[in-house]
């Protein structure tokens, strides 16, 4: 007993140890993503102890493997049920209106979705593009207003404040009408109070957490989560995007002037395309509510709307079998002949992203691509900025955007495709988030997205290579330090 105490620490690492080159051993045998592999085995040396709990409470994948799993049959089982519902089977659209220009350009990534998803393009629709959350919020508080049957709220964050509150108002008031009213949140990314969810439950809204853990700000960054942003409108209106239900996502006029300006996107929706999306809420509510929603008529109501807008949802997280959005992504890089227009938060590309940009401007492609200045997370601007020379060798255009967070998740490729939704251009975003995009192939809209992007340009500076190297070598030390933890970001 006394060696025991006098060699405590010594006989503590070396059972350390023992465990972590088991753990790797483990690692190895999973044929896990080689970079992420990498990530994780240098927090198991480089971190005695918490290097373990990370990776056994986080890094782990037995969710994936068996409770998502679980779900993934159980979606698939619900969708077969709901097929006739949903008018899904829409390949005759697509063969009928193959030629129609923007359809024929971007067949590949039509078919991919297709064939991955079961996701078709629909044609009846009617889009809006919402610029920043006090446009999004002033659409979305006008359409729950003359709600007839139900409303359906997913986010990633929720949070108790301004905007949050007056929401919670509107929905008490239209359940009290008689209105279904039924909220998803992700548990560790909202603010909600408890007694902002006790009304809410008084009222008879049905309001479910995703995923609820233990210390949520500990695991704010590690563990799965609900990323998505939309909401779903008596089954004929939807909105998509990147704007939550936050005050930090609204410029209000009376704001004070230290306040940062928040740049954002989202999307309305009209049309046959909010049938995929109602299809990804009330599979996502199944899963956590624990139990199976009568499907009524009104969820997927008869479409009258006589505009030809095509569209196609993408959605993915864990419970996939493939990365759906990174590999539409993926395609529309490697078919574009003119240019690719992006706006992303957080760029912090795999590798096959990362390679596709770089040779797309390498062919002559014209890309282009607006991140933050400074954004909201340190760690995350470092990380970014490590892929930075890489993109401008290349010749990919680079701009730091400093009128404040710009937090769109948008791309438009050759005036003809448009990409909105939650999903950014990182590797959380990509493997382990639960994400939704709408996929657009309109020249309307891709024209409006593009004067768009060019009006924020103007709030942006471009980044010269020659510029870039000269900064500081502290900087690229952190740069290479928060490199190695971006799969993990």
């Amino acid at each position: 007993m006394n060696y025991f105490l006098d060699n405590i620490w010594w006989i503590l690492l070396s059972a350390n140890f023992l465990i972590v080159f088991i753990t790797i051993g483990y690692e190895l045998m999973h044929f896990r993503e080689p970079v992420k592999s990498i990530s994780l085995i240098f927090a198991l040396l480089a971190l005695p102890v918490i290097g373990l709990l990370v990776y056994y409470f986080f890094a782990q994948e037995f969710r994936k493997s068996k409770l998502f799993n679980r779900k993934k049959l159980y979606d698939k089982n619900i969708i077969q049920r709901w097929e006739e519902k949903l008018i899904l089977n829409e390949q005759e659209l697509i063969e009928k209106y193959r030629g129609r220009g923007t359809i024929e350009e971007k067949m590949k990534l039509v078919r991919l979705l297709q064939n991955n998803q079961k996701k078709p393009v629909t044609f009846k629709n009617k889009v809006r593009v919402l610029i920043n959350g006090e446009n999004k919020f002033s659409a979305l508080f006008e359409d729950i207003k003359k709600a007839k049957h139900h409303i359906h709220i997913e986010y990633y964050i929720f949070n108790s404040g301004r905007i949050g509150n007056r929401l919670i108002l509107l929905l008490c008031e239209k359940a009290e009408e008689g209105v279904k009213v039924r909220v998803s949140y992700d548990y560790v990314a909202s603010r909600l109070s408890s007694k902002a969810v006790k009304k809410m439950k008084s009222y008879g809204i049905e309001i479910f957490p995703f995923m609820p853990v233990w210390f949520p700000n500990l695991t704010r960054k590690l563990n799965y989560h609900n990323h998505r942003k939309m909401a779903i409108i008596d089954g004929d209106i939807g909105f998509i995007g990147g704007i939550n239900i936050c005050d930090e996502y609204v410029n209000f006029e009376e704001n004070p002037k230290e306040k940062l300006f928040w740049r954002d996107t989202h999307l309305r929706v009209e049309g046959h395309a909010v049938k995929s999306l109602q299809v990804q809420f009330l599979l996502n509510f199944n899963f956590i509510s624990g139990k199976v929603l009568k499907v009524e008529e009104e969820f997927f109501p008869k479409i009258g709307i006589p505009e030809r807008t095509a569209v196609q949802i993408a959605a993915s997280g864990p419970d996939t079998d493939w990365q759906n959005i990174m590999e539409a992504i993926l395609t529309a890089i490697n078919t574009a002949e003119e240019y690719i227009y992006i706006t992303t938060p957080y760029f912090i590309p795999n590798n096959q992203i990362l390679t596709a940009l770089c040779m797309a401007s390498r062919i002559g492609i014209d890309v282009k691509i607006i991140i933050p200045e400074k954004g909201d997370s340190v760690i995350a601007r470092y990380a970014t900025n490590s892929y930075i020379e890489q993109l401008l060798e290349s010749g990919v255009q680079v701009y730091h955007y400093h009128k404040g967070m710009v937090h769109a998740k948008t791309m438009v490729v050759d005036g003809v495709l448009t990409s909105i939704g939650s999903c950014n251009l990182d590797n959380r975003s990509f493997d382990i988030n639960f994400e939704i995009n709408a996929f657009l192939y309109d020249t309307r809209v891709a024209q409006e997205m593009t004067e768009v992007y060019n009006v924020d340009l103007e709030e942006t500076t471009e980044l010269i290579l020659e510029d870039w190297l000269k900064r500081p070598s502290t900087e690229k030390i952190r740069e290479a330090l928060a490199r190695l933890w971006a799969p993990l970001l």
